[in-house]
């Protein structure tokens, strides 16, 4: 049996799992409710037990995450990977265990990038918000950008939830981030307390499939287009030039193997200060030689454009670099500035 029919599996027997896995709720009427996904007495969680509907399914009302059965058991036993959790799940229902991965089984990182860009919600208002602002950043309002208020994060000392700001990779330009478009998300965990990134190891780590794509800001249109490498870098540029269509590579290698959508006729590549991104920038204009499209490139002050924003202010910056965007058009030719 695959993912999908431990699942349904699980749903077939959804009151039974509950009463295992989350023992401290209660039944009422066709739900099964608890506190949240670790068991807490409650009745924010709730659990379909029986239709309308797909029992087994659950959502959390105080944070809008949702799933199934077996999410909330890779989490309630700290499963680290699906393969595991559908071991657990096999001996609850009493399945034979798989003796061999099947392909169905592996864990496909592109569909868990897609069911966390499904849990999360607009940015418009929220701790990501406030986040970027704190960066400098009037302009973060775009249907890339999501986020999460209590997205999983694991390392060395355990399991934790903080807030994130989640951001859609798509494989091309003028893709609306829909639930199909998404190759991978951006993560970003936010300390709850201030806005500022989270106190851990690894605040940004990337799922799925993001190498050579983009997080893509603003509706796409044929002439010139901003490529750089983060997020705060691209949008600090589109802060300071409110009409600039933007993506973010989000690092120097998959900045180097970034390709120039149809229809650029103009690429600005916005590198970081440092050897790596002189290098992808290079790698970059190469490519764009290549294809017959002319290439910019635009080298930062600080270690990056967001420290030039913070630094000189948007105004300051618009006029530093609004020039190089209209010489680059009018002259087609790569420069380095």
């Amino acid at each position: 049996m695959n993912a999908t029919a431990v699942a349904a599996a699980l749903g077939a027997r959804a009151e039974e799992v509950c009463r295992r896995y989350l023992p401290h709720g209660r039944k009422h009427g066709r739900y099964w409710t608890a506190g949240d996904i670790r068991g807490a007495k409650g009745r924010s969680l709730f659990v379909r037990l029986a239709p309308p509907g797909t029992p087994g399914k659950f959502t959390d009302a105080a944070t809008g995450e949702h799933g199934d059965l077996l999410d909330i058991i890779r989490y309630r036993t700290g499963a680290p990977t699906l393969r595991a959790a559908l071991d657990e799940a096999r001996a609850f229902l009493a399945l034979p265990a798989a003796s061999a991965p099947a392909a169905d089984d592996a864990y496909d990182a592109t569909e868990a990038a897609r069911r966390l860009w499904r849990r999360c919600r607009a940015i418009d208002g929220t701790h990501a918000e406030a986040y970027l602002h704190a960066r400098g950043l009037a302009r973060c309002r775009f249907p890339a950008l999501r986020f999460h208020p209590a997205l999983f994060y694991r390392d060395g000392a355990g399991i934790r939830r903080l807030p994130a700001l989640v951001a859609a990779v798509t494989g091309a330009a003028g893709e609306h981030p829909g639930h199909g478009s998404v190759t991978g998300v951006h993560r970003t965990w936010l300390d709850p307390a201030r806005p500022a990134k989270a106190p851990v190891a690894r605040p940004r780590k990337a799922l799925g499939r993001v190498h050579g794509l983009a997080v893509r800001f603003g509706a796409p249109a044929p002439g010139t287009l901003l490529v750089g490498e983060g997020i705060e870098t691209v949008l600090s540029l589109v802060t300071a030039m409110p009409d600039t269509v933007a993506a973010a590579a989000l690092s120097a290698g998959s900045l180097g193997a970034f390709a120039p959508p149809a229809g650029t006729a103009r690429l600005v590549i916005a590198r970081d200060n440092d050897p790596e991104g002189e290098r992808a920038a290079e790698r970059l204009a190469r490519r764009c030689a290549s294809a017959r499209v002319a290439a910019h490139v635009l080298v930062p002050e600080g270690a990056d454009f967001n420290d030039d924003l913070l630094a000189l202010g948007s105004a300051a910056l618009r006029a530093r670099v609004a020039p190089l965007f209209r010489s680059a058009g009018e002259r087609g030719e790569r420069e380095s500035v």
